[in-house]
């Protein structure tokens, strides 16, 4: 792997288009994908130290292009298909583990999942607001799906991307949860 001028290792990116969600920006080391942001998205390479170099003939890119057309079709492709490296603290990635394994259509609440680190830890609780934190820096949306966590009321709030994006996620993926609903106001919005 090469080095940029700022002497991190060099990232190279591509776009995705899609017709609802617009340009999606993926990011790779060469070998494994380290980001796919959305358009506006908070947090938007913010694990990429230096320029992105675009290039577009990357194996992975391929890849994750028709692994994102199927998923756009209503398929249900699998994560593990794609050599995955998100760039974060261990206890990010350990989150994001936690994502990957939340089946297409289900979802699941950052209380749920403070709760099974903890007991993972041995302790007695963990912090929900943690878990939103390390949700919402994940840099490899959609496919590692942090649009399926949801708050323990059923808000749908936290997604970089956008409530709106995270609402068509859901509906894409025929989530049926009468419970779920967009707030009308609050921090995480």
């Amino acid at each position: 792997m090469s080095k940029d001028a700022t002497n991190g290792p060099t990232i190279y990116s591509t776009t995705y288009t899609n017709a609802e969600f617009g340009s999606i920006t993926l990011a790779s080391n060469g070998e494994s994908l380290v980001g796919l942001w959305l358009p506006g998205q908070k947090h938007y390479a913010s694990t990429v130290v230096g320029e992105m170099v675009p290039d577009d003939t990357l194996a992975v890119f391929s890849q994750t292009t028709e692994w994102l057309d199927r998923y756009f079709a209503g398929e249900r492709p699998d994560p593990a298909e794609l050599p995955l490296a998100p760039l974060g603290s261990p206890f990010r990635q350990r989150v994001w583990d936690k994502l990957l394994k939340i089946p297409y259509g289900r979802t699941r609440t950052y209380g749920d999942i403070a709760a099974e680190l903890a007991r993972e830890d041995g302790k007695e609780k963990m912090s929900a607001q943690a878990v939103g934190g390390a949700v919402g820096h994940n840099p490899i949306s959609i496919i590692i799906p942090c649009h399926r966590v949801v708050g323990t009321d059923g808000s749908l709030t936290g997604y970089a991307g956008g409530i709106g994006k995270k609402v068509k996620l859901l509906e894409l993926e025929g989530v049926q949860d009468d419970r779920l609903f967009v707030p009308t106001k609050g921090t995480a919005l």
